[in-house]
């Protein structure tokens, strides 16, 4: 399907091509809520949308409703789970189309789900992807600038997310939730709908109690609470987990046994641990404010920065700022390739360099060599921080090439080298 799609992409002037493509869209949506009988209807369904965030506090969501006993779905950036069952997500989309979506929920209803857990993204909005999902709560994370050169504009990007916030007031559901991190500045689009409950929630809901490079701890109604990720970014996904937990009426040690029990999530934060006396974290920071709180997160060591910026028209504005970010919070900084697609991956990597002006960047265009020299770089008590990818399946180059990856895999396999 997608070579034909490709082909026709060719042979049709790009403006009708596009002004057809939302349409071929729509209808896929509506024929698979069709062919899969309208399977939302029949579960809980929480859906998760903002820039940041999303992945994560789906897994803190899903760790409080199987500590409270529940079967749980999950379609995310990270995973495809239903039931026991999970596989990592390899479409590098977070909500795949051709009836992808619909089959999942038919799916978690065919295995007695109690939850569906979806991760819904403006590129899906864009696409109608949430087309003939029935909302029961819509949880908000943050929005920030980004795919802004996709939408069109700030704007645009925004107003698709605002698509979600509509799905759930269509929603046939009898008792729908918004919930909306009020810490960011465009939650109030979020509260405004004329649903059953609006909620906002804040860091301010939590008594922080202590923060370290791994873990917090926080005073949340009274429940002493760790949570065993680091960054305040990690307490405000945890908050939106145990505020919806809350109006689901799940008890508070439930909600603290979830919380507690989510160790590692792949890609987020991931500390990569062979014995080596430094630490290795793999993210999938990519947007500069996301990249900034994860070197914020580590303030205290020196940091060895592994990063790049993605090509194919995605974004470009961001490179040299992702650089400037390195620049003020790292002591070496390595840039490498990340996804070129079909643009030349020497210019993406220096447009991000032009960011660089305090220290001189190393420049390494395999990406395996870069976090190999790293590695390399690093002294007993050293953080090296390799973003931009988390648990993408691959590197996209030219003519739609694929490269399978794993950061987390190569840096594994990179230390035992250097053991060697």
């Amino acid at each position: 399907m997608e070579k034909i799609l490709r082909t026709i992409e060719k042979i049709i002037p790009k403006k009708i091509y596009h002004f057809f493509q939302p349409f071929y869209h729509l209808l896929l949506a509506i024929t698979g809520t069709i062919i899969y009988r309208k399977p939302s209807r029949h579960i809980y369904v929480i859906g998760i949308t903002g820039t940041k965030g999303k992945s994560s506090t789906a897994e803190f969501i899903n760790a409080v409703l199987e500590s409270a006993g529940k079967k749980t779905a999950i379609l995310s950036t990270i995973r495809f789970k239903v039931g026991d069952k999970t596989q990592p997500n390899k479409y590098k989309m977070t909500m795949p189309g051709r009836f992808f979506t619909q089959k999942f929920i038919r799916d978690a209803v065919t295995a007695h789900c109690d939850y569906a857990i979806i991760e819904m993204t403006s590129e899906g909005a864009r696409f109608f992807r949430h087309t003939g999902i029935e909302l029961d709560a819509l949880i908000f994370t943050n929005l920030s600038p980004e795919h802004i050169e996709s939408h069109g504009s700030f704007a645009k990007y925004k107003a698709c997310k605002l698509r979600l916030i509509k799905q759930l007031e269509k929603s046939k559901k009898p008792l729908r939730l918004s919930i909306a991190n009020i810490d960011n500045e465009h939650a109030p689009s979020f509260l405004i709908s004329p649903i059953e409950k609006n909620i906002g929630y804040s860091l301010k809901d939590a008594n922080i109690l202590s923060e370290t490079n791994t873990t917090s701890i926080i005073n949340y109604k009274g429940t002493h609470i760790t949570i065993p990720l680091p960054g305040k970014f990690n307490i405000s996904n945890a908050l939106a987990a145990l505020t919806l937990s809350s109006e689901l009426g799940i008890p508070i040690d439930d909600a603290k046994k979830g919380i507690e029990s989510l160790s590692l999530i792949r890609g987020r934060v991931e500390r990569v641990d062979c014995g080596q006396n430094f630490t290795v974290i793999v993210d999938y920071a990519h947007t500069d404010d996301s990249l900034r709180k994860l070197y914020e997160t580590f303030p205290s060591s020196r940091k060895i920065a592994v990063l790049g910026s993605t090509g194919g028209g995605r974004d470009s504005w961001k490179r040299p700022v992702l650089g400037k970010i390195a620049d003020k919070y790292c002591d070496e900084i390595i840039i490498t390739n990340e996804d070129p697609y079909d643009e030349d991956p020497i210019k993406i990597i220096n447009d991000v360099a032009r960011g660089v002006t305090q220290h001189t960047p190393i420049i390494i265009i395999n990406r395996r060599e870069a976090i190999r020299k790293a590695l390399e770089l690093a002294r007993a008590g050293d953080t090296v921080l390799i973003t931009g990818k988390g648990t993408d399946p691959c590197i996209m180059g030219p003519h739609g090439t694929k490269e399978v990856w794993d950061d987390a895999t190569v840096v594994r396999e990179e230390l035992e080298n250097i053991k060697k």
